[in-house]
């Protein structure tokens, strides 16, 4: 690993262990990266630290040296600054995308023990009872909260939001039955699952997750504008000559092809989608689009 980016001359090299993954992997690529550790900013709702580093980057000169590696959360948290009539504190055109490196289709799980066993009987009930079926997320306006407004948007139901702290309480929370269902990367629910403790219901992502080949997706099911990724990409500030650009996006194709990071990331069931350029940017600006009408559906949220 060490040896691919030497090799493409950049004088980095990083030991790579599985509980470090993506973001100090990525780091090994540029000279400055600010990014947010799994658990941290957006998987705990919107923080005042998440905007100020991504606005950071925004400002930086664009050299290339100040990099951002960015959850899907880049979108939302302009858009809610707009509706608490808040200048953002950056919008999406200030940066250049480089690469994407996953993208998470989000699941759908309720606990073993609820009487929905498929994702029709959940929006079934859904309607019949809006706002009683319960869920829990990573806070408001965050990642795990869109999945789900996408979805009640789509469907037609109402359901009831329960905020937390962050992602690991949003899971203690359905796993100790205070909620009835979560929006989750496959990652970390895939253990509970085998343990029987939760029931996947549906995908948000365009295919089937590779270890649940049985779980349907909601574009299936008829609700193809929910689709939700929690993705990861890396991006420059704007005006980063194209020739830096280009040298980076190397860069990262070959770290992310190295053996030892899709071992890592092959077990902790995370896809490695690797996206650059053009492809990248449509992905990136459509995202965006989907993502900023679901936090205007939402509306405004006061902090209670």
């Amino acid at each position: 690993m060490a040896e691919t980016l030497q090799n493409l001359g950049l004088g980095f090299s990083i030991a790579l262990s599985p509980p470090i993954l993506l973001y100090a992997f990525v780091g090994c690529v540029v000279g400055t990266l600010v990014g947010v550790l799994p658990g941290v900013g957006p998987l705990a709702g919107i923080s005042l630290l998440l905007p100020a580093r991504m606005q950071f980057v925004a400002t930086s000169k664009p050299d290339g040296y100040t990099l951002l590696l960015a959850l899907s959360s880049i979108s939302i948290i302009p858009e809610a600054d707009k509706l608490f009539g808040r200048p953002p504190a950056f919008t999406v055109d200030q940066f250049a995308p480089i690469a994407l490196v996953s993208a998470d289709p989000t699941i759908l799980v309720v606990p073993a023990d609820k009487p929905w066993k498929t994702a029709a009987d959940f929006i079934e009930d859904a309607r019949k009872r809006p706002g009683q079926i319960s869920y829990s997320s990573s806070g408001v306006y965050g990642t795990l909260h869109m999945a789900m407004e996408l979805l009640a948007h789509a469907a037609g139901v109402k359901l009831r939001h329960v905020p937390y702290a962050g992602a690991g309480p949003a899971l203690t929370a359905i796993l100790g039955g205070h909620v009835d269902a979560l929006a989750s990367g496959p990652a970390v629910v895939l253990p509970h699952i085998k343990a029987g403790k939760l029931r996947p219901l549906a995908g948000w992502g365009d295919k089937r997750v590779a270890a649940l080949p049985e779980v349907p997706t909601f574009k299936e099911l008829g609700y193809p504008e929910a689709e939700f990724y929690i993705w990861a990409g890396l991006f420059a500030p704007r005006g980063t000559p194209e020739p830096v650009l280009a040298k980076l996006r190397e860069a990262l194709r070959a770290s992310v092809n190295d053996g030892d990071f899709k071992a890592a990331m092959d077990k902790l069931e995370t896809p490695v989608v690797f996206k650059q350029g053009d492809e990248f940017t449509k992905f990136f600006e459509a995202d965006a689009r989907r993502l900023a009408e679901g936090v205007r559906k939402v509306g405004r949220i006061e902090p209670k």
